[in-house]
């Protein structure tokens, strides 16, 4: 369901902007490939945490295209940054553990199994995005916040958290979200599970039109195909679910 090719206009060959969070990011890299592939214009992509993203917002950060978890993506409506009726679903995306190559793979397999590679690991990290504020609240109510508070680190966003991670020598664990995990596996970091089930966390995303785009009709084209099989099926290969 993407833009055919056309006659391009000088409204047309603006680039599309998409402000987005790091979770999907090797999806939305893929989807602009698939879409350009199509016939589709220029897509530029920005990735931060959703927290940032509103307050990049809010200083005059300009987006042709908003992807955030619908709570965050309220308040972007609410500030009057992106429209309610012109916003799509991309899916949802679980909470990986993750180690490095070469490293034992923890059983991750249970919650109790998870506790205890926790208690014998040599550090602990997270990110303070979306996933990672759900890990450290997890931490507190598993009640093992106060034995592992010492050895626990939280960065930024993915970038921060798992260059930090590939850099430790011991027996570590590491949170994520799943589909950044997996977009970190050519550079030495592995999923050894995601979380049970029965204390998993999924982030649901959605894509909106900015309320004052630069590239309105380019814009709504690049959203159609995202709501479309061609991005629903790189969506769900990258590990972010319907």
């Amino acid at each position: 369901m993407g833009a055919g090719p056309r006659d391009a206009t000088p409204h047309d060959a603006a680039p599309v902007r998409v402000l987005s969070p790091s979770a999907v990011h090797s999806s939305l890299e893929a989807i602009v490939e698939a879409h350009r592939e199509r016939g589709g214009g220029e897509v530029r992509l920005k990735f931060e945490t959703a927290p940032a993203m509103k307050k990049l917002l809010e200083a005059g950060e300009r987006a042709d295209i908003i992807v955030s978890p619908p709570a965050v993506m309220a308040e972007i409506v609410k500030m009057g940054k992106a429209l309610e009726r012109e916003q799509i679903v991309l899916g949802r995306a679980g909470v990986g553990v993750m180690v490095r190559d070469g490293q034992p793979l923890p059983d991750v397999s249970t919650t109790e199994a998870l506790q205890r590679a926790l208690l014998e690991a040599d550090t602990i990290v997270h990110t303070r995005a979306s996933s990672g504020t759900y890990v450290a609240q997890l931490l507190v109510r598993l009640g093992l916040w106060e034995r592992i508070a010492p050895k626990t680190r939280s960065f930024h966003d993915a970038q921060e958290t798992f260059t930090h991670f590939l850099g430790l020598r011991g027996r570590d664990i590491g949170f994520g979200g799943i589909p950044e995990i997996r977009r970190w596996s050519d550079r030495g970091l592995r999923l050894a599970g995601p979380l049970p089930a029965d204390i998993q966390n999924h982030t649901e995303y959605a894509a909106a039109l900015a309320t004052s785009p630069l590239n309105a009709r380019a814009a709504r084209d690049f959203l159609r195909f995202l709501a479309g099989p061609e991005a629903r099926a790189i969506l769900t290969a990258h590990g972010v679910d319907p």
